[in-house]
């Protein structure tokens, strides 16, 4: 849920400002994202998710609000140096409008470093969220909860050693899986690419 609204927030604002580049837009958009960046991902996340009720929703909300800008410089760098390729220029002597320019021949340049780095954030994703259950931020009113499983586990250490191996298990393979998808993702865009 947080990559499908980050993701398309990120790639729409990385377009504007990479074709739009050395423009008003361009620095506004660049500066907002600048300013997400410098902040350390889990501190803005732990201070929206304070802020807020403990909740699944506003714990989704922290780590979008959090998440968008990676996708925003990533499609700005793409699109700033699709933005001079010939066809992207004749589109635009044809007299091509700027949303076709934009969706139409930038953003298929942009789909496959977007595809691998949604594959390999979908773990990290799920960490951020499982760390804000942890510290008692995330999902609440017994909801099930990898963190919050793991949370409860820890205070019957180490009688109980399994409460808390298990979840912590399920969470590295988690986030395992997702990064080998990321990889091979990236290995077959890539061999996509030197094909065509």
């Amino acid at each position: 849920m947080v990559l499908s609204i980050a993701v398309p927030v990120g790639v729409i604002l990385g377009l504007l400002a990479g074709y739009l580049r050395g423009t008003v837009v361009d620095t506004i958009i660049m500066r907002v994202t600048d300013v997400f960046l410098s902040v350390p991902p889990i501190l803005l996340a732990l201070a929206i998710a304070a802020v807020m009720e403990a909740n699944m929703t506003n714990t989704m909300l922290a780590v979008t609000i959090m998440w968008w800008p990676w996708y925003c410089r990533v499609v700005y760098s793409m699109a700033s140096s699709l933005r001079s390729e010939n066809y992207v220029i004749s589109a635009e002597l044809m007299g091509a409008s700027r949303g076709h320019i934009l969706f139409r021949e930038i953003l298929p340049g942009c789909l496959s470093p977007v595809c691998t780095k949604m594959a390999l954030d979908v773990g990290w994703v799920i960490l951020l969220g499982a760390t804000l259950n942890y510290v008692g931020l995330g999902v609440q009113d017994g909801a099930p909860s990898l963190g919050q499983m793991l949370s409860d586990g820890v205070s019957y250490m180490p009688e109980y050693w399994w409460m808390t191996i298990f979840p912590s298990l399920a969470i590295a393979i988690i986030i395992l899986g997702f990064n080998l998808l990321g990889d091979g993702l990236r290995d077959a865009l890539s061999k996509g690419d030197q094909e065509t």
